[in-house]
């Protein structure tokens, strides 16, 4: 767990690296060096921005590359400038903008036999999932939940996302489950 003085500090990276992506077009230059040895740590994150409760931009990282302040800044500028689904954050959405971030817990296996003993193990609310096939890939968060609350639908999502059909199934699925802490 962070101290609420890391969590606070994370969140001023996140805007500051939008800001700075704005007027530079690069992310935040972070000195890791300056911040917490809980912030030095390797970790991986999503930062999630949202203007007026709708998503306007999410990217992150599912395994811990670098320290988690640079993780943040990275991930902060790529939510406004590189996720593909939206167009680049503009100078008048800045202000509008709420961050979100979610540090992951090391992800772990899920040891299933089929998609119903898969869909039994789940837990709504709490797991974040990823789901590979071969070169298809996705993960949700477990803020997904909040509007996928059916373990069916949730994974019928997630195989969507991976660019799977919805109803697709094959022994060679693999899934990871973690955790995160949200701020």
């Amino acid at each position: 767990m962070l101290s609420d003085d890391d969590r606070q500090t994370l969140l001023g990276v996140a805007r500051s690296s939008v800001r700075y992506g704005l007027e530079h077009g690069i992310a935040l230059p972070v000195s890791v060096s300056d911040y917490s040895p809980a912030l030095q740590a390797p970790k991986a994150c999503f930062v999630t921005l949202k203007i007026n409760d709708e998503l306007r931009g999410c990217i992150g990282s599912l395994e811990a590359n670098r320290p988690l302040v640079e993780d943040v800044a990275q991930n902060a500028f790529a939510a406004a400038f590189r996720d593909p689904r939206f167009t680049r954050l503009q100078e008048s959405e800045y202000a509008q903008l709420h961050y979100h971030i979610s540090v992951l817990n090391p992800p772990e296996p899920v040891v299933f036999s089929g998609e119903a003993d898969l869909l039994q193990q789940l837990r709504p609310g709490v797991d974040g999932l990823v789901l590979q096939d071969g070169r298809h890939r996705g993960t949700f968060l477990p803020q997904v939940w909040e509007s996928l609350p059916e373990p069916q639908e949730f994974l019928r999502h997630l195989k969507h996302k991976a660019g799977l059909p919805a109803d697709y199934w094959s022994d060679q699925i693999k899934v990871l489950r973690y955790t995160v802490e949200e701020f």
